[in-house]
């Protein structure tokens, strides 16, 4: 009869490797729900730009995405996401 704890050790070391081997994921980072039509566009555009778009400040990409994201919303608004509000200081 064959001693079980070396199979033991060697299934771990295996599992082990194979854990080590496997690619890493990227977070799933949960975004908010949509709120307008112009969020969903500015959305996509964000998505499609955080690539190409110039980063001379070496923003992060999700940083970057969402600087184009604001870029995208003050255009659309005008002024900014939130022209209704008013600015109050305590």
């Amino acid at each position: 009869m064959r001693p079980l704890l070396p199979t033991l050790v060697i299934t771990g070391l295996l599992t082990g490797v194979a854990a080590a081997q496997s690619p890493q994921t990227v977070p799933n980072i949960q975004q908010p729900p949509i709120q307008s039509p112009q969020d969903a566009y500015c959305r996509q555009q964000a998505e499609a730009q955080v690539f190409s778009a110039p980063n001379p400040n070496k923003l992060s990409l999700y940083d970057l995405g969402s600087q184009i994201w604001h870029l995208c919303m003050a255009s659309a608004y005008g002024r900014g996401p939130n022209p209704g509000r008013n600015d109050t200081k305590f």
